[in-house]
C-alpha cells in the first residue's frame, strides 16, 4: 500500500499549497484594499474629489461592469 499513501501525502500537500496561495491572496487583498482606502481619503481631504463624485463614479462603474457580465453571458448572434 505505499503507492496510497504516497497518494494521500500528495494530496494533502496540494491541500496545504492551495491554503497557503489562499492566504497570500488574502493579504494582498487587504494590502491593496488598506492602500486603496488611503488614497481615496486622502484624495477627498485634499479636495481634489469629493465623496459624492467618488459615488457616482463608483455607481457608473459598477453599471458598466454588470453590462459586460451581461453582454458576455448573453452574446448577441
Amino acid at each position: 500500500m505505499p503507492r496510497k499513501a504516497s497518494a494521500s501525502a500528495a494530496s494533502a500537500l496540494d491541500h496545504l499549497n492551495l491554503v497557503a496561495k489562499l492566504a497570500d491572496l488574502k493579504e494582498d487583498h487587504y494590502r491593496t484594499l488598506l492602500t486603496l482606502s488611503a488614497m481615496t481619503e486622502l484624495l477627498i481631504d485634499k479636495g481634489l474629489i469629493s465623496p459624492e463624485e467618488l459615488e457616482r463614479k463608483i455607481a457608473s462603474l459598477d453599471t458598466e461592469l454588470d453590462e459586460l457580465i451581461v453582454a458576455s453571458l448573453h452574446p448577441m448572434p
